[in-house]
This record gives C-alpha cells, structure tokens and sequence, in this order.
C-alpha cells in the first residue's frame, strides 16, 4: 500500500509541475503527452487502489454525505440533472459519446465506444479521447451532487476470464482518469463485466463492436437516497 501511496504522490506531483493554461477557461492543464506518461507510471496497482468495487453504491452516498453534499429533493432532481444533461450533450456533440437519460430514475447514461476509447485488446485510452473525458470530469464536478458507475463491457471473442479482466482494466483507466480531473475517488463505482451484458448481437462484427464499450452511469442524489 505505501508503494502505492508513493506512486500516486508522484503522479501527482508530476501533474501539478508539467501543466500549462487553458487559453480559454485560464485554468491549470496538464498536457496530454504529459498524462499519458504517468498513466504508464502508475499502471494496475494505483489504480485498482481507487476504485469502489467493494462495497458499491452504499459506500458512494456514505462519502458524499460525508463530504457535506446533501441529497436533491422532489422536483429539484429533475431539473438538477437535466442541467447536468445539457451540458454533456453540449461538451460531448460529436465525440462519438452516446448520451441516455431514463425518464424514471433520472439516471444519465455514457456510452463511449471500445474502439473510440482504446485500442484493440488494450487498456490504454486513446491520447485523442483525454479532451473527451476531461470534459466529463469538467461537469461531474459542477454537479456534485451525483455517485457514478463506470462499467466496462467487452464482445464474446476470447476467454470469458480474458474479458472480464480486460473489462475490468478498461474501466479502472478511465475511473483513474476521472480522478485526475479532480472527481472525488469515492463517488465512484467501477466494475468490469466482460461478456456478460451485451447490447447486441455478438455473431455479427457491429454488434461486437456495440458490445466492446464503457458506460458511465450518473444517479442522483436524492433525499430518499440519503434517508
């Protein structure tokens, strides 16, 4: 655990001493060349240390509460997370990135691609989707209010322990990813589930590539919830 006290001390450093300005927002970047090599530095074993898989949405409410961010209430929810939807779509046009919202739980859906995200068999993010996930951090973190899923999901070809491993790392990557954009650690709950919940039909190339995806699943926070 130290050793990975100590990785996660360095990346950070490291994130703090190579940024530069956003020319737009006049706020402290760190270059995507730069988060590449300390995504390489940390590697599994800083990042599994981030993630909530243990104890799940109990643990997520637990440490927002804890946090002093109370719960939403009646319609104030609604209206909450449509705001937060409005600016994702806008963020998010043209990324790729599908965008769902259920109309009963208010629950916000990311569907980011396995084949915009990362590269065949691989849990590295594509350099070209930082600014993308940056960008959901940027509204994670405006609406606060909120504990986040992030799943990972893979196609059927190859071993059922293959892709739920590949699943699983794929899903700490951009969990970890999240976190250095500021995303308090403990709002999220991040799980890998292989082969196990397609979308489509995995005998046909399109439907594999539907399959091969992570999701970011965004629940409010509601009174109810926190009762």
């Amino acid at each position: 655990m130290k050793s990975i006290l100590a990785a996660m001390v360095a990346a950070s450093l490291a994130l703090a001493g190579c940024a530069t300005y956003d020319p737009y927002t006049g706020e402290r970047e760190t270059s995507k060349a730069t988060k590449g090599a300390i995504f390489g530095a940390l590697g599994g074993a800083a990042i599994g240390a981030l993630t909530n898989t243990s104890s799940g949405k109990e643990a997520a409410i637990n440490a927002l509460i804890g946090a002093g961010i109370g719960g939403l209430a009646g319609g104030a929810v609604g209206a909450y997370m449509d705001q937060q939807e409005a600016k994702l779509r806008q963020r998010l046009a043209g990324t790729g990135v599908g965008i769902e919202r259920d109309p009963v739980t208010n629950q916000i859906k990311l569907i980011m691609p396995g084949n915009v995200t990362f590269a065949t068999n691989s849990a590295n993010i594509n350099q070209s989707f930082y600014q993308v996930l940056s960008d959901v951090g940027l509204v994670l973190n405006e609406f606060d209010k909120t504990y986040i899923n992030v799943d990972g999901h893979t196609d059927s070809t190859g071993s059922n322990a293959y892709n739920l491993d590949l699943s699983q790392r794929r899903a700490n990557s951009v969990g970890q990813f999240l976190v250095t954009q500021k995303v308090m650690a403990q709002r999220l709950i991040v799980n890998g589930f292989g082969e196990e919940r397609p979308v489509a039909d995995n005998s046909t190339p399109d439907g594999r590539q539907m399959n091969r995806r992570v999701e970011i699943q965004i629940s409010p926070l509601t009174e109810d919830t926190v009762s």
